[in-house]
This record gives structure tokens, C-alpha cells and sequence, in this order.
């Protein structure tokens, strides 16, 4: 059964029915889809990452084992209670779409464990998917599309979020940190998070534009934006000049870690615009890349994979506290950050 409308979704999410026993969530918006399968598998089972309830699957392991899924779907769980069977499925062969809508439609027609909740993460699926028709189509599987969040969506996300680290903006700062998001919800959330360290968690307090405006700061000085354009080539030594350049320009470590964290930004921007199928200089282009850079941008975009951006945007966040809480030296931090990527996109082959 098809979820379109958000309440109906939310509200699924938060307390899926018991007879609804699968649910398909699938759409370009990588972001939105994990973090919505993270949600609903957080209230199927107590523990996401207990391996005796919880079995995690991709469509490569079933594309070297066909048997898996079922045996996944009908195994009882040892330590009782319900099973989670959970497979991101981002492939895009039809043999595998039908393999999947096979075991689907065998696990709601109760010849599996009816025990077991199986959620299917997915890209973005094609009305002519065998799994998307069967499960807009039956009543015990729940069938949610994600969709680029719309700017009321990006706005109510970035409430909730401030909201829960006790920090707010005032309307009009608002207003110009959701005109400056990308709609990609992974990549927004991470500018959110962002915006919460620079403010304080916990601070209560509230900023207006004129203050959002340090957070934003104006493109980085050349020198810097070239440092981390290097950097992420894995040009150490020239990295590491353009930084230091650019901290006898007067920029200091938390300008350098916003350069880097810009370039990051690029990078996922052009990775999300190319994964729904855009030419890849159109996706370049959308990112705002000066179109000198088209070629070096889109060759780092094809090697830092989401597998390496994700802990990476994690360290950027934790350097940066770092940076304003411990009174180790900024340009220190910052500048063993630079190298240690650089380091990193040589070991990618760049």
C-alpha cells in the first residue's frame, strides 16, 4: 500500500501496524531513504545491531547467493521476539528486482516467517519494478517514496534539529540558512549539525542573520579553497602550501575547516545530481564549480564514495569543536586535517 502523505508516513514510522509485515522505501534521495529505514528499524526491533535478530543484506549478497534472502526471511529468531530482516537494495538489474519481489510476495503470502519484518531499502525504482508494483499494490507492505524535500520540509528539519540541542534562529536567519541548503536531505542535515556545533548545543541561545552571517562567512580566500581542492586530490605539498598561505592572508583554522567542509559539500552535491541521472558537467555545474575545476571535481566525486565522505564529515565536525573547545592551536588541527585527506585520496588512487 502507497504512504504519500506525510502524516500517514510519520505516523507509520513512529508505530508501524503489526499486520503490516515489509515495507518498501526507495526514491534518488539516498539520504532520506536510510534515514527513514534507520527509523522504522529502530521500532521493529530493541537493537538494530543485534546479529540474533537483525540480519543485514545487500543486493550483492544476494546476487551471489539467490538463496539467501528466503533462507534470511524464514530463519526463527534464537533468542525470541521479532526478526529484522533488512536489505539495501540499490542495484539496478531486473534479474535482481524479481528475485527480491519473489521472496517478498512469498514472505506476505505467509509462506516464510511471518515473524520477521522485512525492509527494503532501495534507489530509485521505475514504475516498471517488480518489488515497487507489488508493494504499492498489497496491504501488508507499506510503500514509501522519498522524494528532494521541498522547502517547507528542509525548514521543519532544521527546527527539529535546533530544537533538540536547545539552539533557534530567528525567522529572517531563517530564512537565509533554508535558502542556502541543498534539498539532499544527507548533505542538509549535515550543514544543520553543523549550524548546532557553531551555536552551542545546549546554549538555549538564539541568532539572527547578522550573527548567521559569521557562520556562512563569503567564499573562502583563494588560497584556502585551493587548499582543499588540493587536498582532495591528494596534492600534499601543494595543499599544504595554499594552506599556509592562506594563514599569512589572516584565515584561521575554522576558515580552513568551512573550506574544506564547502569542497565536501560539492563533492555530495554532484554525487547526489549525478546518482538521478544527470550529465555529469550539468551535475558540476549545479554545484556551483567553477567550470576550470569541472574535470578535477568530477574526478574526486568518482573516488571519495559515500563510504569514505560519511566519517570524514564526522571528523570535519569534531575538529572544528576541537578547535573551540580544547585551546589546542586551530591552525594545527586544521592543517594535520588537510594532510590527513590528502593522505587518504592518495590511497583512493587520485
Amino acid at each position: 500500500m502507497k504512504l504519500v502523505k506525510r502524516p500517514e508516513i510519520e505516523g507509520f514510522l513512529k508505530a508501524p501496524p503489526r499486520d503490516v509485515i515489509a515495507c518498501l522505501i526507495y526514491g534518488k534521495d539516498r539520504g532520506q531513504v536510510l534515514e527513514r529505514g534507520q527509523a522504522l528499524a529502530q521500532k521493529i526491533v530493541p537493537d538494530i545491531k543485534d546479529p540474533f535478530n537483525v540480519s543485514l543484506l545487500t543486493d550483492t549478497d544476494i546476487d551471489a547467493d539467490p538463496a539467501r534472502l528466503e533462507d534470511e526471511l524464514q530463519a526463527q529468531s534464537l533468542m525470541g521476539g521479532r526478526r529484522l530482516v533488512r536489505l539495501k537494495f540499490f542495484s539496478e538489474k531486473a534479474a535482481l528486482d524479481k528475485q527480491v519481489a519473489a521472496a517478498l510476495k512469498a514472505h506476505v503470502a505467509g509462506d516464510l516467517n511471518r515473524d520477521a519484518f522485512f525492509l527494503i531499502e532501495a534507489g530509485g525504482l521505475g514504475g516498471d519494478s517488480a518489488v515497487r508494483k507489488l508493494a504499492d499494490a498489497d496491504k501488508a507492505i507499506a510503500s514509501i517514496a522519498c522524494y528532494e524535500d521541498e522547502t517547507g520540509d528542509v525548514v521543519r528539519m532544521a527546527r527539529e534539529t535546533l530544537a533538540q540541542n536547545e539552539v533557534a534562529l530567528t525567522p529572517d536567519a531563517m530564512d537565509i540558512f533554508a535558502a542556502r541548503l541543498p534539498k539532499e536531505r544527507g548533505v542538509a542535515r549535515q550543514e544543520i549539525e553543523r549550524l548546532c556545533l557553531f551555536i552551542g548545543p545546549g546554549s538555549r541561545r538564539t541568532i539572527d542573520d547578522k550573527e548567521l552571517q559569521e557562520f556562512l562567512g563569503v567564499e573562502p580566500d583563494a588560497s584556502l579553497f585551493d587548499a582543499a581542492l588540493q587536498a582532495f586530490g591528494a596534492k600534499m605539498a601543494l595543499a599544504q602550501a595554499g594552506l599556509r598561505r592562506a594563514f599569512a592572508e589572516g584565515e584561521d583554522g575554522s576558515a580552513a575547516l568551512r573550506a574544506l567542509n564547502g569542497h565536501l559539500v560539492k563533492l555530495r552535491l554532484i554525487q547526489a545530481q549525478i546518482a538521478k541521472g544527470i550529465d555529469a558537467k550539468q551535475a558540476a555545474r549545479a554545484a556551483g564549480v567553477f567550470w576550470k575545476q569541472e574535470a578535477e571535481f568530477l574526478r574526486q566525486a568518482r573516488a571519495w564514495s559515500d563510504f569514505y565522505l560519511d566519517p570524514l564529515s564526522k571528523e570535519l565536525i569534531e575538529t572544528d569543536k576541537q578547535c573551540k573547545s580544547t585551546g589546542m592551536p586551530d591552525l594545527l588541527l586544521a592543517e594535520r586535517l588537510y594532510m590527513s585527506i590528502a593522505g587518504r585520496a592518495r590511497r583512493l588512487g587520485l
